[in-house]
């Protein structure tokens, strides 16, 4: 593999957790293990495949929902459990985009720093549009959107393991709807100054 997919495969992966970090990463976890499309064993990051860090995985899964279906979505997004959630992404996408450059024997290092801000955008887009979504649905709808969040991350970590290139189509949308959120919530406040 060319250094070109390995960065795409990395933007994909680090997409991917940022979005919801758990169900990705144990897809990802599962696929290596398997060395179906990436492969981290013979690496200095051959512990994102072990047994024990993917039932670490596991068990951020079930405390998440737990939390979750106690607090709900929006409590658990705005307070300390949020932060904890948005900082296992930003690590989980750190770790995998350089395990992707690891795979294919390249210096896995600049990987930590791709992989935080790949991470750091599909947060920072995940936090902006479901809060933004929840806000316009009834109570029942807002208990579907973290399944919504879990099948994009997976559907972006997935098919980027399948064809990396894809992660940049991923990338590119992410940033527009990012973008997009901040260029509203701006038409929002402007409106408002303009009704003093």
């Amino acid at each position: 593999m060319t250094l070109f997919l390995a960065i795409c495969l990395g933007i994909g992966l680090a997409l991917g957790v940022g979005l919801r970090p758990f169900l990705p990463a144990l897809l990802i976890g599962a696929l290596a293990r398997g060395d179906i499309g990436i492969d981290f064993s013979g690496t200095d990051l051959s512990f994102l495949e072990s047994p024990a860090f993917l039932l670490a995985l596991l068990l951020g899964v079930i405390a998440l929902v737990i939390a979750e279906r106690r607090l709900g979505p929006d409590r658990v997004e705005a307070g300390p459990a949020g932060a904890v959630v948005a900082g296992v992404a930003l690590g989980l996408g750190a770790l995998y985009f350089a395990g992707a450059l690891a795979d294919d024997d390249y210096a896995w290092w600049p990987g930590i720093v791709g992989g935080l801000l790949c991470a750091a955008l599909a947060v920072a887009t995940a936090r902006v549009f479901f809060r933004r979504t929840r806000a316009r649905l009834d109570a029942e709808a807002q208990r579907a959107l973290p399944v919504y969040a879990e099948g994009a991350g997976l559907v972006i970590a997935g098919l980027s393991i399948l064809f990396a290139p894809l992660a940049l189509i991923a990338l590119a949308f992410v940033a527009w709807l990012l973008l997009g959120q901040r260029r509203r919530e701006g038409q929002k406040y402007a409106g408002l100054r303009v009704l003093r």
